[in-house]
């Protein structure tokens, strides 16, 4: 089974659990996320899904993600403006990404004591936290092993 597979099938029971309804169309938006190692845009998924629904429009695709996000099966990449799978949605505490700016590769952590710390050190000010985003941008191993031909020239100064 597939790490795709098995998250689709991970999704459809999380859903069946939750009583909430994993239509095609969802179960679609999220295939087509979770085939991919970085994130989608919503318009590069309207794309792919009207290819196969000619009926998709920019609702369809924006109800999808706004459910695959409240079941915790996708993640909004607030930076890129982007959504990725999450490959562990039966994890309910907060996560963090690594974004690789050069192939967009987006990896997910679960550092549950820096999320603890941020949490306290708010509610110490009076803060209350609605939602926490925490992106890390930089160069995945495989782009850094990469000839340095196919690395964007950096300027250092003496």
């Amino acid at each position: 089974m597939t790490d795709a597979t098995a998250l689709l099938a991970q999704a459809e029971r999380q859903c069946q659990l939750r009583g909430v309804r994993f239509t095609p169309i969802r179960r679609r938006v999220l295939e087509m996320i979770a085939a991919t190692s970085g994130g989608l845009k919503a318009y590069e998924l309207l794309d792919r899904l009207a290819v196969e629904h000619a009926s998709a429009r920019p609702p369809t695709v924006y109800r999808a993600l706004d459910f695959l996000i409240e079941q915790g099966l996708v993640h909004r990449i607030e930076s890129l403006n982007a959504y990725v799978a999450c490959p562990c949605p039966e994890h309910a505490h907060g996560f963090q990404l690594l974004i690789c700016r050069h192939c967009g590769r987006v990896e997910e952590l679960h550092l549950d004591d820096v999320n603890a710390q941020l949490s306290a050190r708010a509610r110490e000010l009076g803060f209350r936290v609605e939602r926490q985003t925490i992106e890390l941008l930089g160069s995945c191993d495989l782009c850094l092993a990469a000839p340095a031909r196919d690395k964007p020239a950096t300027t250092e100064t003496s």
